[in-house]
């Protein structure tokens, strides 16, 4: 038994939901921390529908404030009425933080379930006594509230801390560390959902169980862009200002949302914030007014073999007001996406080079959604699952390489991480596939240099006792933060012993998937700045100044933020990024001719 001090002290409540065939979804057992805490009708996130198609299973959501996760169990029973079968799940909730951790107590809910229920089939029962919830008890005593600052448990220090520092757990699976494997299943689509995310918009995830992929996927997808959202109230690092947006916290992540949810989307809509969240129920397909994205996971299947599809919901024109009033419109990706995700393709090649198939993580991958539903197509998976929809990518970055090398010019590589050394131009710019670079800066525009944020360089931190702290607490593999030297030098080491057999090291494989993610999150973090401090340049230079009532943008301008001039979804961009940072001031894109010609013959 671990001591008391190591224990996460942020649980307000712990509760027991199970499904009556008769009455429903309902709590059956509750302790509460305080009787301000509401648990009504938590009970439908964490039983939401398909889930008795799976054995087990983990389920993260939200109630209002709190934070939650739960851990749901099948279990068989020959009892009458009950269809063969008892469905029940175990749960928690978290105290209000800045950055709650609910993951951190999974792998010790599903051993205090697995100790509940293995005592209870001993005895042949079902139904739990007053004396069997006395482990729960102690659980929630040990775990619960003792003071307002949670002992650091809610605090938020950057990505270093958070993987390395005093509220990390070296034994257990991080959401963010899955970001290199949702990557690969996404593909570039995922710079779609990366600027919904970065717009502050309203994002449904809908997918078929077990939940859990798709529950870390909503954390995975608000992390994309917490380093900016949370820490847009400072200044920077005083070289370029940074913008202050209305929201002083990342997107919300409700978890798992149903029906019974309606309302409170539409509540967390209007607070201008952003939520992403999941959930089992089809219908939600009928109600596209209801979120911004939505990311359809049941098309990623074996027999399918394909990428999850991406819609936006798009209003109707108002003609007639019996119909819906939003309809679905299919999307993927902007060319302007493929230089930023060549860029991270070219991380995840890193990564993969000497994994071998023992160190892959089958959680995340296409089809595992479905193996636990159809055990004959587990294992099943086509090995060039991705094969048609390569096609596809490689004819558009061929139209994509044609159209872009009319824009591209000697000016400086704005993020990649290439090494040019020796040679003052990037020797691959004429490459079909656009590797590298792609500056889309034209006639001496706007660059993005060294100092503000290249990927896979280590962030500046002048803070020495974290550093110092983290050096005695972990091993200083990692002090290094985001630092893509190491994580190649790293890689030579393994891959002279790898060469001869496989590493089973526990520590340097988590030490490998952490040094990726970091890596990656830099590269999203250094393109957030590119565009905010872009931004930044049609605004006043300070609060006193006189806020313009609006800005118009030409295709150069749009070229400037290396976005598609042509594109509606890089307009729409610009327009949520300036509804957040703009403070009050409207932008207008003008697309005419003239700018158009002026923009591709190099006049005005």
């Amino acid at each position: 038994m671990q001591s008391t001090e190591t224990f996460p002290q942020d649980l307000v409540a712990i509760f027991h939901a199970s499904f009556h065939p008769t009455k429903g979804s309902l709590i059956d057992w509750s302790l509460k921390a305080s009787d301000d805490v509401d648990l009504s009708n938590v009970e439908f996130s964490c039983l939401p529908s398909g889930l008795h198609l799976v054995e087990e299973d983990v389920v993260y959501f939200s109630k209002d404030s709190h934070q939650g996760v739960c851990v749901f169990r099948r279990r068989k029973t020959t009892e009458h009425g009950q269809r063969g079968f008892r469905l029940s799940s175990l749960g928690i909730l978290l105290a209000t933080s800045t950055r709650p951790r609910p993951w951190r107590h999974v792998a010790s809910l599903k051993n205090l379930m697995h100790r509940m229920y293995s005592v209870l089939e001993d005895r042949g029962i079902l139904e739990p006594t007053k004396e069997d919830w006395e482990p729960a008890r102690d659980y929630f005593e040990r775990r619960k509230v003792q003071e307002v600052v949670l002992g650091g448990a809610g605090d938020w220090n950057g990505w270093s801390q958070e993987f390395d520092g005093s509220t990390s757990d070296p034994y257990s699976m991080h959401p963010t560390s899955h970001l290199p494997h949702l990557l690969r299943i996404l593909g570039p689509s995922s710079l779609t959902l990366y600027k919904h995310i970065l717009g502050r918009q309203r994002i449904l995830i809908f997918t078929l169980p077990p939940v859990e992929a798709s529950c870390i996927l909503c954390q995975v997808a608000a992390d994309l862009c917490l380093e900016a959202q949370v820490d847009s109230a400072t200044e920077g690092d005083g070289r370029r200002r940074r913008l202050k947006g209305k929201s002083r916290e990342g997107v919300k992540v409700l978890g798992m949302v149903t029906l019974n949810d309606l309302d409170k989307l539409r509540q967390e809509g209007q607070t201008g914030r952003g939520w992403i969240a999941c959930t089992t129920d089809a219908i939600y397909l009928e109600k596209p007014s209801y979120y911004d994205l939505i990311i359809d996971l049941t098309t990623s299947t074996p027999a399918k073999a394909t990428r999850p599809t991406f819609y936006l919901s798009r209003p109707n024109q108002p003609s007639s007001s019996k119909g819906p009033s939003h309809r679905l419109s299919p999307v993927r990706f902007t060319w302007t996406d493929l230089k930023l995700w060549n860029e991270i393709d070219r991380l995840l090649e890193i990564d993969a080079a000497d994994r071998g198939p023992a160190h892959r993580h089958i959680c995340c991958e296409p089809g595992s959604h479905t193996d636990s539903l159809n055990p004959k197509l587990a294992g099943k998976l086509p090995p060039a699952w991705t094969d048609v929809w390569r096609i596809y990518e490689d004819v558009c970055l061929v139209c994509a390489g044609l159209w872009l090398g009319a824009w591209r010019n000697n000016s400086t590589m704005s993020y990649s991480t290439v090494n040019r050394e020796g040679s003052s131009a990037p020797s691959n710019w004429g490459s079909v596939r656009l590797e590298g670079d792609d500056d889309l800066t034209v006639g001496g525009s706007y660059v993005r240099t060294v100092g503000m944020g290249i990927e896979g360089r280590p962030a500046s931190d002048d803070s020495g006792e974290g550093n110092s702290r983290k050096t005695q607490t972990r091993s200083p593999r990692r002090n290094s933060g985001m630092s893509l030297s190491t994580l190649k030098d790293k890689e030579r080491k393994d891959a002279s012993t790898s060469s001869t057999e496989p590493v089973h090291d526990f520590d340097a494989i988590r030490d490998r998937d952490i040094l990726t993610t970091m890596a990656l999150l830099q590269t999203f973090h250094a393109n957030t700045c590119f565009l905010l401090s872009r931004l930044a340049t049609y605004l006043p230079s300070s609060d006193a100044d006189a806020i313009p009532s609006s800005i118009v943008l030409t295709p150069r301008d749009m070229v400037s933020f290396e976005l598609g001039p042509l594109s509606t979804l890089d307009a729409k961009f610009i327009e949520w990024l300036m509804d957040e940072y703009g403070r009050g001031t409207q932008v207008t894109l003008r697309k005419g001719w003239r700018d158009f010609v002026g923009l591709v013959l190099g006049l005005g």
